[in-house]
């Protein structure tokens, strides 16, 4: 995460990075990658000093979580295309929150629904960002 990080940072610094009032081309990248970099040490930081303990038994492949990741990507790229950004925002909370064996149907619907809410209040009330909410068909 940390050299990740700092190349998006290099990255974005040879773009015209701007004013937070009026930003470059470069400000996003070069934001994104100092905050992952950053990310990168304090989980490097957290690690330091602690020995590293074998598991006592080998647990497999959580398979449902990863299906539900990818499928939750797919579903969002498919419905931000045909059906706005609410129902692509519900979809990819929903079948994401699926993955964990500890949630039920309605706890994923009730944050699906809540996360709908909070994007919507963020962008397009806050930020007044033109996402079409809900559409039907191809943009």
């Amino acid at each position: 995460m940390l050299f990740i990080g700092l190349a998006a940072a290099i990255q974005g610094s040879r773009y015209q990075v701007g004013t937070l009032s009026r930003m470059g081309p470069g400000f996003f990248p070069l934001a994104l990658g100092v905050i992952l970099a950053l990310i990168g040490v304090a989980i490097a930081a957290t690690a330091i000093g602690k020995p590293y303990v074998e598991p006592k038994e080998k647990l497999p492949p959580e398979w449902r979580g990863w299906f539900c990741i990818i499928a939750s990507i797919v579903a969002f790229l498919v419905l931000a295309e045909w059906g706005g950004f609410i129902p692509a925002t519900f979809a990819i909370v929903f079948i994401s929150a699926m993955g964990d064996r500890e949630n039920t149907v309605k706890q994923a619907a009730v944050l699906s629904a809540a996360m709908c809410v909070m994007c919507w209040l963020v962008f397009s009330v806050a930020l007044k960002i033109p996402f079409p909410l809900f559409q039907w068909g191809g943009v």
